[in-house]
């Protein structure tokens, strides 16, 4: 008999009894394929004998791989802590446990419980965001990018904005304030030059077509040198004037005064709300330390106004997002800082991350050659570019192994770490306590 010939037929292969606890739709359309490779292999002579065994483990693996997760949890031992790549903010545990009944129950995200009639979603988070940064109004959409779009759709179509050159940004992803001003139908007005913007240019640029002044935080790239930028507050001095709308696209925007001096070019929500604008924007992860969200908070009729736009629907949050972003901003209004992840990496103390460095070091000097260094890192997450904050680390070094190579291998077991200098480094700003005894036994499994 031929090779071919001893191809089984499907329906007798599928009947083997180690696909049982397998669903049979998906084994069926497996097998066909893995079959369907084994004919070819045979025709082009790869294979000289036909091994059933082989042929089911193969079906096997394939649908492990189809119905595992894609998405993982990982070690983050890079010490960015916004990291992008890895999620951006973590959320508290305790956080997400209050939401999970919100989130497996009905609930009334549109019904006022109150009047017994349909409601707003946006009222949910409102009062909290009023109690925080002293808004008249507030409305969340799904990420930062999208209120930038939004508001200057509502407001700016066929109508000019006036920027600086220098805020002209482009972020990860492609994505341009250019573009995006040109997308939501709105007209750049260019003013000053990349490094140096005066008062006098945002004066002499508002006409009759002028719809709005507009600020861009450089979210992820500094200017240095002989340079010079209008402060927000004069920007919305300037648009009152003028009676036009002033707005901040702050980016990454925080409630509370950052560690290490990293405000200094960063001003907080609270801060700017001091000047009273009639618009800012900023992100709910990131430095706020929440989910991904868009936040816009302002003028009461502005928001009105950017209620009824008919985008809003394709933008808008949902109850999840809105119920993990209600609560952890009530931590900011309770004081519960230590709530919010994000906040507590950055405010952990360098004698706390050495000593959890020393009892890492403890646990594996003797299967590897470690020591524990002062290091710097990043924020992250298009946050306080080129400010770096400092940290403590472990030098991992295995054997004669390169550092490309130990990487590699603690990224097979989603332990993600950074090599520096032609060393490997866990950074532990980034690394949380409980996951200590996790990279233990990692380290202990792959080097063992």
């Amino acid at each position: 008999m031929s090779l071919l010939q001893a191809i089984p037929k499907i329906d007798k292969f599928i009947s083997n009894k180690k696909f049982e606890k397998y669903p049979i739709s998906l084994i069926t359309k497996i097998s066909k394929k893995q079959i369907d490779i084994l004919r070819k292999d045979i025709l082009e002579k790869k294979v000289d004998e036909l091994n059933e065994e082989s042929l089911i483990l193969n079906v096997i693996k394939e649908y492990e791989e189809i119905t595992s997760p894609s998405l993982q949890a990982v070690i983050n031992a890079t010490g960015i802590i916004v990291h992008t790549n890895l999620g951006r903010s973590l959320i508290n545990k305790e956080s997400f446990n209050r939401v999970i009944d919100v989130a497996t129950s009905y609930n009334h995200l549109e019904y006022d419980l109150q009047k017994g009639k349909r409601g707003e979603r946006y009222a949910h988070i409102t009062k909290t965001l009023k109690e925080l940064t002293g808004c008249e109004d507030a409305i969340v959409v799904n990420n930062n990018a999208s209120a930038v779009f939004l508001i200057l759709n509502t407001f700016c179509k066929n109508k000019e904005v006036v920027v600086s050159r220098g805020e002209l940004v482009e972020i990860g992803g492609s994505f341009r304030v250019p573009e995006v001003m040109s997308q939501s139908g709105a007209v750049l007005k260019e003013i000053g030059t990349t490094n140096k913007t005066h008062a006098r240019d945002y004066e002499n640029a508002v006409n009759a077509n002028t719809s709005m002044l507009m600020k861009v935080n450089k979210s992820n790239y500094s200017i240095e040198g002989f340079t010079s930028e209008v402060d927000f507050e004069e920007v919305v001095s300037i648009a009152k004037q003028n009676n036009v709308i002033d707005y901040y696209d702050m980016g990454s925007g925080h409630i509370i005064d950052l560690p290490f001096n990293l405000a200094q070019k960063e001003p907080s929500i609270t801060q700017i709300m001091k000047y009273n604008p009639s618009l800012l924007s900023f992100s709910g992860d990131k430095l706020l330390g929440s989910v991904q969200a868009g936040i816009i908070i302002g003028k009461k009729e502005l928001i009105e106004k950017i209620k009824k736009n008919q985008l809003l629907r394709m933008l808008r949050v949902d109850k999840i997002t809105l119920a993990l972003l209600e609560d952890n901003l009530n931590s900011y209004v309770k004081g519960n800082i230590e709530d919010i992840p994000t906040l507590n990496m950055l405010f952990t103390s360098l004698e706390t991350l050495e000593q959890r460095a020393n009892i890492l070091k403890s646990n594996i000097e003797d299967i590897c050659s470690c020591e524990v260094i002062k290091t710097q890192t990043l924020i992250g997450g298009g946050t306080t570019p080129n400010k770096k904050i400092p940290s403590i680390a472990l030098s991992l070094k295995y054997q004669n192994y390169k550092p490309n190579k130990i990487e590699q291998i603690l990224r097979k077991e989603n332990l993600i770490v950074r090599i520096e200098n032609d060393t490997v480094l866990l950074d532990f700003r980034s690394i949380q306590e409980d996951e200590i005894v996790k990279i233990t036994q990692i380290i202990k499994k792959v080097f063992s």
